[in-house]
């Protein structure tokens, strides 16, 4: 195994650990639990990781908060699309501020829709379409501002290039 893939493991380990900790500062809205810092765990993982290591570090928070019982089915739809979303506009732009505006559009518009046939047909829940856009959007919206205070303040003080150095190069900072 590469030495590039086994820092990024160790990375993605930790930003699920890092997830599921926090996972009980949640945000009671509408019928959902707003979680702000699955979608700050979303961005960072798109600037340091990439957009399928965002997806499966996604899908493992989800899974383990489910398995836990702090967590619902429809963390899988936001965050997942979130991840994504953000993962491939990072990839392919390298503009941080279109990254946090997919983030928001992946997870609050796209996720919300995508989680009323999750609540409808699997959870057995009578709900309308939109009605996830709003708890999800606020959710993503905290998240999403946490992340760019804390990569704005690594980038101001030199230290985002030199990290995404050396997880792409797969060194450890000493």
């Amino acid at each position: 195994m590469k030495k590039e893939s086994v820092v990024k493991l160790v990375l993605s380990g930790m930003f699920v650990a890092l997830a599921v900790v926090l996972s009980t500062f949640s945000i009671p809205v509408g019928g959902s639990k707003c979680f702000p810092i699955q979608h700050m765990v979303n961005v960072l993982s798109a600037v340091f990781l990439g957009p399928w290591y965002g997806v499966g570090i996604a899908f493992c928070t989800s899974l383990i908060r489910n398995l836990l019982g702090t967590g619902t089915l429809l963390a899988f739809p936001g965050s997942m699309i979130g991840a994504l979303c953000c993962g491939l506009v990072y990839k392919y732009t390298g503009k941080l501020t279109f990254t946090y505006v997919a983030e928001i559009i992946g997870t609050g518009i796209i996720g919300g829709l995508l989680a009323y046939p999750v609540a409808a047909f699997v959870m057995g829940k009578e709900v309308a379409l939109f009605v996830y856009v709003v708890p999800f959007l606020v959710s993503t919206v905290g998240g999403t501002l946490i992340a760019a205070v804390l990569i704005t303040v690594l980038k101001q003080n030199h230290v985002l290039e030199k990290l995404q150095t050396l997880v792409k190069e797969g060194r450890i900072a000493r």
